[in-house]
C-alpha cells in the first residue's frame, strides 16, 4: 500500500478533505458548484468576480506579455512591484517600507500565508490563534507546520470577538496571531479595543501577527486600518494582501508580505521552495492598479455596497435573518426558519440550488468540526458577481418563498 505522509494527512484533515474513515473527500464548494451547474442556479457560493478588473491593468498585462516579460522574474518579485506595493501602503496607511527588504511578492495570498506560517512556525510546542470561522487554508497550513490551531469564536450577528475568548487564547505557547481584516466568511472588520488588544497580547506573549487584508479595498462601512499601524505593533506584524480581490484578477496569482526585514528573510527562504517566483507579466499589470486614482478604490467599495444591499434585501424578502456585512464579498443569513427536521446549513445548501436557482455554502465549511453545531444554521453569500446577477438572485430568493 502506498504511504502517505503524516504531514499530508494532518493538512488534508485540517482542511476538511478526509473522510472520517481517512479517504480523500470531495469539499462542499466543489460538491455545491456541481449542484449549482445541474440545475443552473446563480453560484453565490464561490467569492470570485463575474467581470473583469480595470482596463488599465488588463491592458498592461497584455503589454508586458507581448513585450516579453515571460520569464521568470526576481524571488523576490519584480521591482516595480515591490516599489508600487511600498507606494500603495505609504498612500493609504502612512507606512513606510523598504521595497528592497521588506516586500516579497508571492503566488497569491494564500502561498504567503502558508509560506509565513510553515517559515515562522516551529512544530507542536507551537499554537496558532485564528478567528473562527476562518479561510480554510488556515487549518491545513497549520497542520502542515505540525502546530496546533486555536479558534477564537466570531458568534451570530455582529462576529465580534469577545476580549476575554482572546485573551483566553493567547498564551505563551502562542506564535502566531492570525487576523483576517475584513474577514472571510463574516464580513466583519474588527474594533479598534480588538485590534488593541491584540497587539497588547502579542507583547505580553511575544507573539507575532499575522494579517489577511486581501480585501482591505472592499470595506462598506467605516475605513480599513492595518493593525500594523498601531503603536508598537509594526516591528511584529507581517501583514499579507494580494491584487486578486481588489483587481478583480484573481486567476493571476499575484499576492504579497510586507513587514520587517528579518521575517521577510524567513518567509522567502520557504517560499521559493514552493512556487520559486510567478506571474511574470502580471505582477507590472497589479503595480499600474496599485497606482490607480483614490476614485478608482472609492467606487470599487461603493459598487459593492449596493451590490450587498441588493443581496440582503433579497435574503431577508425569503424569512431569512442577515448579518450586514461592514466588508468582503460576503454576507452570512441565518436560515433556520427554513430548515426542516433534523437538517443543518450543509443540507440546507445540498438542496438549496434546486429549490431556489441560487447557491451558497453553509458556514461550518469554515469552522473546526468540534464547533460546527455552534453554526448550523448560517450560510454564506457572495455579492461579488455582476449587479444584474445579484439582482436575479435576489428575486429567485424572495420568489421561493412565496
Amino acid at each position: 500500500m502506498l504511504h502517505i505522509s503524516g504531514a499530508w494527512q494532518r493538512a488534508a484533515r485540517g482542511a476538511g478533505l478526509l473522510s472520517p474513515s481517512g479517504e480523500l473527500a470531495p469539499t462542499i464548494f466543489a460538491e455545491i458548484s456541481a449542484a449549482a451547474v445541474r440545475h443552473d442556479a446563480i453560484n453565490l457560493g464561490q467569492g470570485f468576480p463575474d467581470e473583469d478588473g480595470p482596463v488599465e491593468v488588463i491592458d498592461a498585462a497584455i503589454s508586458a506579455i507581448r513585450g516579453g516579460v515571460n520569464q521568470y522574474p526576481p524571488g523576490r518579485g519584480m521591482p516595480v512591484l515591490r516599489e508600487a506595493i511600498a507606494e500603495h501602503q505609504h498612500r493609504f496607511y502612512g507606512i513606510d517600507l523598504d521595497p528592497e527588504r521588506e516586500v516579497l511578492v508571492t503566488a497569491g495570498a494564500t502561498e504567503a500565508l502558508t509560506a509565513t506560517i510553515l517559515a515562522l512556525v516551529n512544530g507542536p510546542a507551537d499554537e496558532v490563534v485564528v478567528f473562527e470561522p476562518f479561510y480554510d487554508s488556515y487549518a491545513a497550513a497549520v497542520a502542515l507546520a505540525g502546530a496546533r490551531l486555536v479558534p477564537v469564536p466570531l458568534r451570530w450577528p455582529d462576529f465580534e470577538p469577545d476580549l476575554d475568548d482572546l485573551r483566553a487564547a493567547v498564551t505563551d505557547r502562542t506564535r502566531i496571531i492570525l487576523v483576517n481584516d475584513p474577514h472571510n466568511p463574516t464580513g466583519t472588520t474588527f474594533s479598534p479595543e480588538v485590534r488593541a488588544e491584540i497587539v497588547r497580547l502579542a507583547h505580553q506573549h511575544d507573539a507575532l501577527i499575522v494579517t489577511d487584508e486581501v480585501y482591505e479595498h472592499l470595506v462598506m462601512s467605516g475605513i480599513h486600518a492595518p493593525i500594523a499601524t498601531l503603536a508598537g505593533a509594526a516591528e511584529r506584524t507581517l501583514t499579507i494582501s494580494s491584487g486578486g480581490k481588489t483587481f478583480r484578477t484573481t486567476g493571476w496569482k499575484v499576492g504579497w508580505v510586507s513587514g520587517p526585514a528579518d521575517l521577510v528573510d524567513a518567509v522567502l527562504a520557504v517560499k521559493q521552495y514552493l512556487t520559486y517566483v510567478n506571474g511574470a507579466p502580471f505582477q507590472p499589470a497589479i503595480a499600474v492598479g496599485l497606482g490607480l486614482p483614490d476614485g478608482y478604490f472609492e467606487d470599487l467599495s461603493a459598487t459593492q455596497r449596493d451590490r450587498r444591499d441588493l443581496l440582503g434585501a433579497g435574503l431577508i424578502a425569503a424569512g431569512f435573518n442577515v448579518s450586514t456585512p461592514a466588508g468582503s464579498y460576503f454576507t452570512i443569513a441565518d436560515v433556520r426558519s427554513r430548515i426542516a427536521g433534523d437538517e443543518d446549513a450543509a443540507d440546507f445548501c445540498r438542496a438549496l440550488p434546486e429549490r431556489t436557482g441560487v447557491a451558497a455554502i453553509p458556514v461550518t465549511a469554515f469552522v473546526t468540526p468540534e464547533h460546527r453545531g455552534d453554526y448550523a444554521t448560517l450560510v454564506r453569500f457572495a455579492s461579488c458577481k455582476r449587479t444584474e446577477i445579484i439582482e436575479e438572485a435576489a428575486h429567485r430568493l424572495a420568489a421561493s418563498v412565496r
